[in-house]
């Protein structure tokens, strides 16, 4: 099959799926209203709060929740089979995950900006509300320590992509002086920073810089520490400083990115040489579950109710702005997952460089990268059958290979960037909703709160060598945020039987997730407990048990808010 007609398909069915679907879930569901008080406003700091342009808002929270996300899932998930994966993505993103991040959103907007943890308590109970903020601050820890290794790794495979990348700070700090401080046009000013951007690209590709070996630490270790660093600097200045000027010319960075490798299919029609359904692949776990939980961002992920809750219900200066935000950013992301699935099923097909250096084509190049599941196994092969595949569908636009590699190298280690600074953010608000609750007031404020946070993600990083400690916790990880999506999606689904409003459209995805990720998460505690992982075992069972008492919980709550409603 050729590759352009999924891409213009699917086009289609997001732009629908925005216009009609996004205007029901948004009047009809939530009933927004722009008149509603907003925190942004009431609460206005200049360092989390603060009211923002919608375009820059947009920029921000996409690159918050894309990261890797969006390129990892899929690029797994189609060892089972382009068709499975292609239909998870676009059904779950638009039924299940914009659903869920504008959900997340405007609940968080109509409750000060607080975490969707925090919320459990007056929707729920502060019992429901312990169990969240546990299982939400456990995710984040993982996610926390395992962006800064993503980000290390991508340094060390790509060099050429480290000037340009550091060289986004000053760029964006630039940018948000000129704009906040100087009243300069941020349009303008964010066509000059994509040009200096893709200028640093040029000089990148030219000029790589290898991290050499330092104190007897190898490279990507001392990456780590230069990334932990960085996010405990970016998590506590004032948002308009880095954060939203950076995820705002990254946004611009997308909008290029996906528009190259759009081009890129209409101009080389790769066909897609994988295969349409494999059941059972070399090794890898069955299909059901696992398709679910491996294909996360690009279709639906718990991270970003913490994005939508943490950061953006801060800045959204109306609820009318929350549609293009929550739910036209799922979209997005769903339709940057499927650029991901042509790239690694149909431009892979392109070009490869066999292990001895021949030249590959077609089914051949495929079976390259995805001969088996084991052949998948590590970070690396992930993000290069994205790159590579990429890099491939650009030269048709006559891009060479050494600067295809840059654009997309760039690409992804600049919205990982975004998600780690993003996330350490998002973790301080719910340390300090933690230490609210314990009444520890030291880790109210923000400088502690952000070194607390820091600190762990660094002790878990290095509890093993090269900072490789978080993938001790990894295979707990997707199930944990599937699970996290579920819970989210059963908060709203309370939140909307209380407004009185139509609940479907979050109960039917909160009882697929919750289930799936259930199933997948009994599946993967029976393998720990075969294989001896005690460690993984025991805090897999702890998650599970906290997840059925939550239910059991928000199950008893619309008992009793039955009951009422039927005696009055």
């Amino acid at each position: 099959m050729n590759s352009l007609w999924i891409v213009l398909i699917s086009g289609l069915i997001y732009l629908a799926a925005y216009k009609f679907y996004g205007w029901f879930i948004v009047k009809k569901v939530f009933r927004s209203d722009e008149s509603n008080p907003v925190p942004s406003v009431e609460l206005r700091d200049d360092i989390d709060y603060m009211p923002t342009n919608k375009e820059v808002l947009f920029g921000h929270h996409f690159a918050s929740i894309a990261g890797t996300g969006p390129i990892v899932g899929p690029a797994i998930a189609v060892i089972w089979g382009w068709v499975p994966a292609l239909i998870w993505v676009i059904v779950g993103s638009i039924f299940a995950g914009a659903v869920h991040d504008f959900a997340a959103l405007i609940i968080s907007v109509r409750n000060k900006g607080l975490s969707m943890g925090e919320i459990t308590g007056s929707i729920i109970n502060k019992r429901v509300q312990m169990i969240f903020l546990s299982v939400i601050f456990f995710s984040l820890w993982i996610v926390v320590a395992i962006f800064g290794l993503v980000i290390a790794v991508i340094f060390s495979m790509y060099p050429q992509s480290v000037f340009p990348v550091w060289m986004q700070i000053p760029i964006a700090v630039s940018v948000g002086w000129l704009a906040y401080k100087r009243k300069m046009n941020i349009a303008v000013l964010s066509g000059l920073a994509v040009i200096f951007m893709y200028v640093t690209i040029i000089i990148g590709a030219k000029l790589p810089l290898a991290m050499p070996p330092l104190l007897g630490m190898d490279p990507v270790s001392i990456w780590i520490i230069l990334l932990f660093i960085y996010a405990f600097i970016a998590s506590v200045l004032p948002v308009w400083t880095l954060l939203q000027p950076r995820d705002y010319i990254n946004s611009h960075q997308l909008i290029i990115g996906l528009a190259l490798l759009i081009l890129g299919v209409i101009f080389s029609r790769p066909a897609i040489v994988a295969p349409a359904l494999r059941v059972a692949p070399e090794g890898a776990p069955p299909i059901f579950p696992f398709l679910f939980i491996t294909v996360a961002c690009g279709a639906i992920s718990g991270f970003h109710s913490l994005v939508s809750s943490g950061t953006s219900s801060k800045q959204l200066k109306n609820e009318a702005d929350a549609r293009f935000v929550g739910f036209g950013g799922m979209l997005v992301e769903g339709f940057l997952a499927v650029m991901v699935i042509v790239a690694v099923t149909a431009g892979i097909g392109l070009y490869a460089a066999g292990k001895n250096g021949e030249i590959l084509r077609g089914v051949a190049a495929w079976d390259h990268y995805y001969s088996s599941w084991a052949a998948m196994q590590g970070l690396s092969a992930k993000i290069s059958a994205f790159v590579d595949g990429s890099a491939n569908m650009l030269q048709a636009l006559g891009i060479p290979l050494k600067y295809g590699y840059s654009i997309i190298g760039v690409f992804v280690a600049s919205f990982a960037g975004t998600t780690l600074d993003s996330a350490t953010r998002i973790q301080r608000y719910i340390l300090s909703e933690f230490a609210c609750n314990l009444r520890l007031n030291v880790l109210k404020k923000r400088y502690p709160a952000t070194f607390v946070v820091v600190l762990a993600a660094a002790l878990l990083a290095f509890s093993q060598g090269g900072g490789k400690g978080a993938l001790r916790l990894w295979p707990l990880f997707g199930t944990s945020n599937q699970l996290l999506a579920g819970l989210t999606l059963l908060v709203a689904s309370v939140y909307l039987i209380r407004l009185r409003s139509a609940s479907w459209p979050a109960v039917g995805p909160m009882l697929f997730m919750i289930f799936i990720s259930g199933w997948a998460m009994v599946m993967n505690i029976i393998r720990f407990t075969r294989s001896g992982d005690w460690h993984l075992m025991v805090l897999g069972g702890f998650i599970l048990i906290l997840e059925i008492w939550m239910i059991w919980e928000v199950v008893n709550k619309i008992k009793l808010s039955m009951i009422r409603r039927y005696k009055k």
